[in-house]
């Protein structure tokens, strides 16, 4: 079952776009990124695309 995240369909704020990519290019994996930003994979990983961020495959 999906998990429910509060922020769903939120604008991302400067700050977690900042903290997305310092986390990212420390090699954080997908999971550990949408946990720590609170929001789903599917949006870590629209954003991260947009940005040109390359996400850790490892889980």
């Amino acid at each position: 079952m999906a998990e429910k995240f509060e922020r769903h369909r939120q604008p991302w704020r400067p700050d977690e776009i900042q903290k997305l990519h310092q986390l990212a290019a420390k090699g954080m994996a997908l999971k550990a990124l949408a946990k720590a930003l609170t929001r789903s994979e599917e949006s870590i990983k629209q954003r991260a695309k947009e940005d040109g961020l390359k996400i850790a495959k490892l889980h």
